[in-house]
C-alpha cells in the first residue's frame, strides 16, 4: 500500500473491493483550508449531508404536534422517542402540498402524496408509460453536488420497486413507490435490499471485474473486510492514537452490520403475498428499517454521498405491525372514522416510525468528524409525510421535522408554527440555499422558508 497522502475520500482496496473511510485528523493535517470554500460545505470545510425520510399514511396530528411554539414547546405523545434530540431538531407546522389535493383528478391521494412530497409538482394522472411529475429536491441537490462524492445520491426503500402498472385510482405505481425524480419523466428507483446497498458502498462485484470472477465470487462468502485488513494495518501505522481507535471502531461497526445482513439471509425470507421477496431482506420490518438507516449513516460517514432519500413505506401501505400489537393494516386503519380504538393503534404506528428516526439520529450523532463535531451536526435530516389527516386525505399542515444543525446554519430546538400555510417546497428551497447551492425554485415554491 502506498504511503502517499490521502484525500478526504480515501479508500482501502484489495482483491477488487473498495472500503470508504471516515475522515482522519492525522491524514488531514496541513490540508485544512487547502480546499476552497464551496457549495455543500460547512464554514469549517466539513461536508454537509441532506436526507429525506418519508413516513406513510399521515399521522394522528393532535398527538403529533408539539404543545407550545418557538423554543418553549413540549414534544407530544408521538414524538416522545425523540426527546433526547429536542435540542437537535425543529418541528415545522403549517406546510402544504397544493398539488396533492384531488382537484379535477379525483381519487389517488396516496399516489399524489408520495409523488408531490419532494417534487412539489402535480403528477399526471396516468397508469401508462407517459408519467410526469417534477424534479425532486434531493436530485436538485445531487446534480449541483455531482462529482464531490462517489455517488451523487443514495435512494433507499423498504418496499419492492414498482415502476409500472396501476396502483391508486388510475395513477401509475411509479408515483407511489418513488420519492426521487431525476427529471419530470424519470423516477430514480430506490434499493430495498440492504445487502445490495452494502456491496454498492463497500464492494466491487464480479460484473465490474470479469477477470477471475469465479474466485472472487467464492471469496464473497467470507467477510468483505478480510480483503482490506492488511491495507488497514498499513494505514494504521500512519494514524495517531485517536485515529487508530476511530479506525478500529469503524471497521468493527461495518463488520457488525455485515453479520446482521448475513443472519437475515441465513434464516430465510418471509413469504410475500405478491411473490418471492428479494434476498437479503430481513423477515422483521424493524430490523429492515434499521439496516437501511445503517446503510445511509455509513454512506454519510464515509462521504460516499451527501444526499439520500429513504421511503420507509409508500403511502397507502397496508403493512401490519404485530411487534407493537397492531394486526390490522396501516392503510385500513388510517380511514378510522374517529374510531378511538383505531386511533390508538395508529398512534402506536406513528410512534414506531419516530422511534426509527431516533435510531438514525443516534447513529449520526455517534459518528465523529475530524474536528470533533458529529455527522448529525453537519446534517439536515427532513422527516416528512405527504398526508396529515389520512382519514380525510388532507395535504395541509403536513408532518415535518428537520433534524441536525446543518453545519451551524439551522436553528434547532424549536417548534416553528407558521402563521400562514406555505408550500413544503419552501422548506426545501431554504435548506438547499443554506447549503450554498444556487437554487431559486423547487416545484411550486414561492420563496425560501425563513426562521428554520
Amino acid at each position: 500500500m502506498s504511503t502517499a497522502p490521502f484525500s478526504r475520500r480515501s479508500f482501502l482496496q484489495s482483491a477488487g473491493f473498495l472500503l470508504g473511510l471516515p475522515a482522519f485528523e492525522s491524514l488531514l493535517k496541513g490540508t485544512a483550508g487547502a480546499a476552497a470554500q464551496g457549495v455543500g460545505l460547512a464554514a469549517d470545510g466539513s461536508p454537509l449531508r441532506l436526507a429525506f425520510v418519508y413516513t406513510p399514511n399521515g399521522a394522528i396530528m393532535n398527538r403529533w404536534t408539539p404543545q407550545g411554539q418557538g423554543r418553549d414547546f413540549l414534544l407530544n405523545e408521538t414524538m416522545q422517542p425523540l426527546a433526547e434530540f429536542r435540542s437537535d431538531l425543529q418541528v415545522v407546522s403549517g406546510l402544504e402540498h397544493q398539488h396533492g389535493w384531488a382537484g379535477a383528478d379525483g381519487g389517488g391521494d396516496h399516489a399524489r402524496a408520495t409523488a408531490t412530497i419532494l417534487t412539489g409538482a402535480r403528477p399526471k394522472k396516468t397508469a401508462g408509460t407517459d408519467i410526469r411529475a417534477g424534479v425532486s429536491a434531493d436530485q436538485v441537490a445531487a446534480r449541483l453536488l455531482e462529482g464531490q462524492t462517489r455517488f451523487s445520491s443514495l435512494e433507499l426503500s423498504c418496499d419492492a420497486v414498482r415502476q409500472s402498472g396501476s396502483c391508486d385510482s388510475g395513477y401509475s405505481c411509479a408515483y407511489q413507490f418513488n420519492l426521487s425524480w431525476r427529471s419530470e419523466t424519470q423516477p430514480v428507483a430506490p434499493e430495498s435490499n440492504p445487502r445490495q446497498v452494502f456491496e454498492r458502498l463497500f464492494g466491487k462485484g464480479a460484473a465490474e471485474n470479469p477477470e477471475g470472477a469465479g474466485e472472487r465470487q467464492k471469496a464473497r462468502e467470507r467477510s468483505l473486510l478480510d480483503f482490506v485488513m492488511q491495507d488497514a494495518r498499513a494505514l494504521e501505522k500512519q494514524l495517531g492514537r485517536n485515529d487508530q481507535r476511530k479506525l478500529d471502531e469503524y471497521l468493527t461497526g461495518v463488520r457488525e452490520i455485515e453479520k446482521r445482513i448475513q443472519l437475515a439471509e441465513r434464516f430465510g425470507i418471509p413469504k410475500a403475498p405478491a411473490g418471492v421477496a428479494p434476498t437479503g431482506i430481513p423477515a422483521n420490518y424493524k430490523e429492515h428499517l434499521r439496516l437501511m438507516f445503517d446503510m445511509l449513516a455509513l454512506a454519510f460517514q464515509t462521504d460516499s454521498t451527501r444526499v439520500g432519500t429513504f421511503l420507509m413505506a409508500h403511502d397507502g401501505s397496508n403493512r401490519n405491525f404485530p411487534d407493537i400489537g397492531v394486526t390490522s393494516g396501516h392503510h385500513e386503519l388510517s380511514h378510522h372514522q374517529e374510531d378511538p380504538t383505531k386511533i390508538e393503534q395508529l398512534t402506536r404506528i406513528d410512534r414506531f416510525y419516530t422511534e426509527q428516526l431516533a435510531y438514525f439520529l443516534q447513529r449520526l450523532r455517534g459518528m465523529r468528524e475530524p474536528n470533533g463535531k458529529s455527522v448529525l451536526d453537519n446534517s439536515m435530516v427532513v422527516y416528512c409525510g405527504g398526508l396529515s389527516d389520512a382519514n380525510k386525505h388532507s395535504h395541509n399542515n403536513l408532518p415535518a421535522i428537520v433534524a441536525g444543525r446543518g453545519g451551524g446554519v439551522l436553528q434547532p430546538g424549536q417548534h416553528l408554527s407558521l402563521s400562514q400555510p406555505a408550500p413544503m417546497t419552501n422548506l426545501y428551497l431554504g435548506l438547499l440555499q443554506r447549503m450554498g447551492l444556487p437554487v431559486e425554485r423547487i416545484g411550486d415554491s414561492t420563496g425560501a422558508l425563513s426562521g428554520v
